[in-house]
């Protein structure tokens, strides 16, 4: 062997690969570079008379590892240069720094040198070039390489299976899995994931159970990384069951284990059997990451979860998890949609950084909430920002704050500056001009944007109808709605209470024939408060609660200390819901003042009172509501599918206009 450098010290001198014992009796002596010290390494490997391959290889391999691909690919040229004959370690390095500097052209010049130094079977460089040319040049190539090989493994056709998926044609992926079980090939944990990641492309059942199966039978069902793929693959395929059932029966489990499964309740609307998973987690001390936190927000962003929010929030502080602007604007937007706009405010005054979706969250927020001009002037604050840049959802945001706050101008500026108006923006633009009463400006904008055959667009514009009592109009909608969608029963509903407005009872029996008839199931208004960790649900008309007599009382006691016993009931008649139900029901039999009852009997004085509708909120109850807010001296918001109304001292955030 060559005499080293003096100046070379011990501790540089490591062996290349981790599975070859350090030796001073052998030519496979290697240096180990370290990334401050690359120049000296080249140094040293220029300074051998006679290096062999495994010094270049060093110096490659060290490159690629700091993520320096053009500079591996220099030593190799320098290599030949030199003509030092590359090993079976060489190639596979170098095709890999190919790919990664996405050089096709130098790939190919490797694989000829394959070809020349008689490693064209070697299953290392076989599988470099598969991934080479299948994410440079096209899948099929690296299917060409794989077919025309001389030998092939289990790794080769695990990595094309991976190529198909990258390319978006999972049935061929699958089919490459078949093909090694048909060949009785090694099935590893790796081949296991990428089938299972195949399934859930394909959303097919029946594959996932086959791949479970054969996972079983490899003895690796609980292998991990197997597990966690097969739980997510049943979860994709939409059989939650068969997940918790893995997920139960796993020996052990990582925080991967439990976030995809609490996901996979959230997507399914589980959210209380979420919560309750997170809460074993916490109990296994498996601290949650920024993911796990994200993930099991959306089952705390309703009005009866909101205190497992606060509890997460103070539980993220206690234990100093990461806060990144990604779980920040997670907890906004919990906060947001469980009606605490100060608390979402708090959030995002606190943020160091915040990205485009933090200001959208806020801006959408303070809009739902009924503030919609303290949301236009977040969006004025945040343009003094040239780093961020403006996207469609921060417009449609900003429009929708436009809507709340009832600024035509400002909205039509707005609008006019997005390039491409989606479907969602002139919603929103019509909703604008529909609420300001503006009908001849709302039909042209319509004909402009050629939407007149939009359903949200037509819904939209019914809203201002409904507040302008435009009765007419609102008919002929409701009829091209009714052509638009005529399995829709909520289209009916809205026509046949046109005609019980109108006092045309036969027509109104006329259309619940029909309803009965197409098999259509009108929705039924529902309202539910959260009291000591338990939701009470009411319906109309609803005497079954155990506190029914005293919420009923509390109720006529209120409507007594108001004069004229509540007032004249607004115009039901673009109610989504039956309002025959409502109509036939005294006002304090609504399904939302039985809620507000409840929780006006059941909590201290001065405590908000927190209530959701499945439904908008009628249009009596809101003006009760609006009298007892007052009467009582506490604040009751009520959350319907279209905002929340803060009601307080006798006034609503939706200024009316709900």
């Amino acid at each position: 062997m060559a005499a080293l450098p003096s100046s070379i010290h011990v501790h540089l001198l490591l062996p290349m690969y981790k599975d070859e014992p350090l030796s001073f009796n052998k030519p496979k002596f290697q240096y180990r570079a370290i990334v401050n010290k690359l120049d000296l390494a080249h140094k040293v490997v220029d300074e051998i008379p006679q290096p062999k391959a495994y010094a270049w290889n060093q110096l490659i391999q060290t490159h690629l590892s700091n993520n320096h691909p053009h500079n591996a690919l220099s030593v190799y040229h320098g290599m030949m240069l030199r003509g030092i004959r590359p090993d079976h370690h060489t190639l596979p390095r170098v095709l890999t720094a190919s790919r990664l500097c996405s050089n096709l052209a130098f790939g190919k010049q490797v694989h000829a040198h394959a070809f020349k130094f008689g490693f064209s079977s070697d299953l290392y460089v076989i599988t470099a070039l598969i991934e080479l040319y299948g994410r440079l040049h096209a899948v099929e190539t690296a299917k060409w390489v794989l077919d025309n090989a001389p030998t092939s493994n289990s790794v080769a056709r695990t990595i094309l299976a991976k190529l198909y998926l990258v390319d978006n044609k999972p049935h061929l992926a699958i089919e490459i899995f078949n093909q090694m079980l048909r060949l009785k090939a090694d099935i590893d944990p790796v081949a296991l994931v990428t089938a299972a990641g195949t399934c859930s492309l394909l959303k097919s059942l029946h594959q996932a159970r086959k791949v479970h199966q054969i996972a079983r039978e490899c003895g690796l069902e609980f292998h991990l990384l197997v597990s966690n793929s097969l739980m997510k693959m049943y979860i994709d395929c939409d059989s939650l069951e068969e997940a918790r059932s893995l997920f139960d029966a796993m020996p052990s489990r990582d925080l991967i284990s439990w976030t995809e499964m609490i996901q996979g309740h959230v997507k399914n609307g589980g959210y209380n059997e979420a919560l309750k998973l997170f809460r074993l987690m916490t109990k296994a001390r498996i601290k949650p990451d920024s993911l796990t936190v994200t993930s099991i927000l959306p089952a705390c962003a309703r009005v009866p979860a909101h205190k497992q929010g606060k509890e997460l929030h103070a539980y993220l502080f206690r234990n100093g998890i990461d806060m990144n602007p990604t779980v920040q604007n997670a907890f906004m937007d919990m906060y947001v949609k469980s009606g605490f706009i100060e608390l979402a405010s708090n959030v995002f005054t606190s943020m160091v950084e915040r990205d485009i979706i933090s200001w959208t969250i806020m801006i959408l927020g303070y809009s739902l909430h009924g503030q919609g001009a303290q949301g236009l002037g977040l969006f004025l604050e945040m343009e003094q920002d040239p780093s961020l840049e403006i996207d469609e959802f921060t417009y449609a945001a900003v429009l929708h704050a436009c809507v709340t706050a009832c600024r035509v101008d400002v909205g039509m500026s707005y609008f006019d500056r997005i390039k491409a108006p989606t479907v969602t923006h002139c919603v929103l633009m019509i909703a604008l001009l529909a609420r300001a009463g503006l009908f001849n400006d709302t039909r042209t904008f319509i004909k402009e944007h050629q939407i007149e055959n939009k359903v949200e667009v037509l819904r939209a514009l019914l809203d201002g109808c409904r507040i302008h009592q435009q009765v007419t109009m609102g008919k002929r909608i409701v009829e091209q709605l009714c052509e638009l969608e005529p399995l829709n029963a909520e289209n009916y509903v809205l026509l046949s209470n046109w005609y019980a407005e109108n006092a045309k009872w036969d027509m109104v029996d006329k259309l619940k024939t029909t309803i009965k008839d197409m098999g259509l199931k009108p929705k039924r208004a529902y309202s539910w408060i959260e009291f000591r960790n338990k939701v009470h649900v009411f319906g109309t008309g609803d005497v079954s609660h155990p506190r029914s007599e005293m919420i009923h009382w509390k109720l006529q006691h209120l409507m007594k200390k108001m004069e004229g016993g509540g007032g004249d009931r607004p115009s039901s008649i673009f109610s989504f819901h039956d309002v025959d139900e409502e109509r036939e029901c005294i006002l304090i039999g609504h399904c939302e003042m039985l809620a507000i009852s409840f929780g006006l009997i059941s909590t201290r004085e001065r405590t908000t009172v927190r209530v959701t509708k499945n439904l908008r909120v009628c249009g009596s109850c809101h003006d009760f509501t609006k009298a007892i807010s007052k009467i009582v001296q506490r604040e009751i918001i009520i959350k319907d599918p279209n905002c929340f109304h803060h009601f307080k001292n006798g006034h609503c955030s939706c200024g009316d206009l709900w």
